[in-house]
């Protein structure tokens, strides 16, 4: 039976592909549209056992899904560990050829991907710091406001709805309180966006044992770690 390496070098609207056979020859070289049913149809054409590989990335999550119709062997690499792909001349078709060659030797260092509900929390996790991060941003834009007026803003009286008409009166202009009015909105969205990702996280059914669970106990750290981090370094997320 046949055995074929494929290397796949992903980008927004196309695909390198390189093909080796069973001896390191390169047999096929295509660059097609980046979308489902062109790799699936260029996959089909195989015939015999497949690996494929691509590096990790903002494609590697969808790809990975994708290829898990086929019976191909999948290992997504990681790009900070591929040491050819560093070394020489750099070009699409070179980086393609390039991860085939490494399938092939056995070189790649693989990113786990598999169970969903792992995949689910790692996005609720990266949601939650970037609102933690956004909030806190415009938290800070806010207090600058008031602060280049030398209107004394201390603690987080400032941020609470409940207040909010109160502090706008004491901004001298319209313009001043309309830019006010619209970062406390933002501030307001973000902290309950935040909030939900937050809630969300904990409703996340716990991987099986093994590799996944592993992946999910380092999404959960990441996440109480993001927690940490804001009640540290962030004034408190607006109720």
């Amino acid at each position: 039976m046949s055995r074929y390496y494929v290397g796949l070098d992903v980008h927004k609207a196309s695909i390198c592909i390189a093909v080796l056979n069973a001896a390191g020859k390169l047999v096929i070289e295509s660059v097609v549209e980046t979308g489902a049913a062109t790799i699936l149809g260029f996959l089909k054409g195989l015939r015999g056992q497949v690996e494929v590989t691509f590096e990790e990335g903002t494609h590697a999550a969808w790809l990975y899904d994708t290829l898990q119709r086929t019976k191909v062997k999948v290992v997504v690499c990681d790009p900070r560990k591929n040491r050819l792909l560093r070394d020489g001349n750099k070009s699409d078709k070179v980086d393609a050829r390039k991860l085939a060659q490494s399938l092939r030797a056995g070189l790649l260092s693989p990113v786990y991907h598999g169970e969903q509900g792992v995949r689910d929390l790692k996005e609720l996790v990266r949601s939650y710091e970037y609102l933690v991060e956004d909030s806190t941003r415009v938290m800070n834009r806010i207090k600058a406001l008031y602060r280049s007026r030398a209107i004394a803003c201390a603690g987080n009286d400032v941020y609470k709805a409940q207040q909010r008409e109160g502090w706008l009166g004491k901004l001298p202009g319209p313009g001043a309180r309309a830019r006010a009015a619209a970062l406390l909105g933002v501030s307001s969205s973000d902290g309950a966006a935040a909030r939900g990702a937050q809630s969300l996280g904990r409703r996340v059914p716990p991987p099986p044992r093994g590799q996944g669970a592993a992946e999910g106990a380092d999404a959960r750290g990441g996440a109480g770690r993001a927690a940490h981090r804001g009640s540290r370094h962030a004034a408190p997320l607006p109720k």
